[in-house]
Formats: structure tokens, C-alpha cells, sequence
């Protein structure tokens, strides 16, 4: 067994609990959708890093994702009970659920900020306007 940077590759957790690698390029959620059935009962295990703000919305309609801070700060924006939320990340080692079906973003507070995501990705949808303008 081999070391994973999660930077490079990203773990995919299969509807059997079994580890899969995959490299992150371009297509890699094509890839993924393919590789794995349309991600169904999948769970992705991915570090992103962000110097800015998210540029899209999302929301995950099959389970609830974590995330968890490993260096930076940032503020997730959620919607939430009809209202937007906000809730901040500023230690490292914090984490935060979001709930399925919830749509959320994120401000960096302090780049970069490194975020390693458990995420439920089987029909993950993004929007690039807040769904409640």
C-alpha cells in the first residue's frame, strides 16, 4: 500500500466500503461518473486548497458532507430554514456537516485554506448565482 497525496489523487470509497484511487485532472468527475456508475453510494475523499472564494454554489442530495479545516480560515455560507447562514472554519482541525441537500459556498478568510471534503457525490449539483436571488 502506497501513500496518497490527496492533492494529487482523490479517494473514492465505492458502495462496498472498498478504496479506490483517482488522479485529479481535467475530467476527473466525468471519470468518476463513468468509473463508478454515476457515483452512486460513493464517497469521495478529496483536499482542495483555495485562494479565493468558491465561484459556484452547491448541494449534495444523497448524504451529508464534512469538511474539515487543515490550515487557513473560511467562512461557509449555507441556506438553511429558507435564510442564509453563515458558519466559520478558523482553527485548523475544526469541521463542519453539511446537511444533505443543503446548498452552501465558501470565503477564504485566510488563503490559502486547505480543506479536506468527505462528499456524497452522486448527483452533486452547482449553480453559480445563490439559489435564493
Amino acid at each position: 500500500m502506497l501513500p496518497v497525496k490527496l492533492d494529487r489523487e482523490f479517494i473514492v470509497l465505492d458502495r462496498s466500503l472498498h478504496a479506490h484511487t483517482a488522479q485529479v485532472q481535467p475530467a476527473l468527475y466525468e471519470d468518476l461518473n463513468a468509473r463508478f456508475d454515476g457515483f452512486q453510494s460513493c464517497l469521495l475523499i478529496a483536499e482542495y486548497v483555495f485562494d479565493d472564494d468558491w465561484g459556484t454554489w452547491e448541494r449534495h442530495p444523497h448524504g451529508d458532507e464534512i469538511l474539515y479545516l487543515l490550515s487557513g480560515a473560511a467562512e461557509i455560507h449555507f441556506l438553511a430554514g429558507g435564510r442564509m447562514q453563515k458558519q466559520s472554519l478558523l482553527q485548523p482541525g475544526s469541521a463542519m456537516i453539511i446537511r444533505q441537500a443543503c446548498w452552501h459556498t465558501a470565503k477564504v478568510l485566510q488563503g490559502p485554506c486547505r480543506i479536506l471534503f468527505v462528499t456524497p457525490g452522486e448527483n452533486t449539483e452547482n449553480i453559480v448565482s445563490p439559489p435564493f436571488a
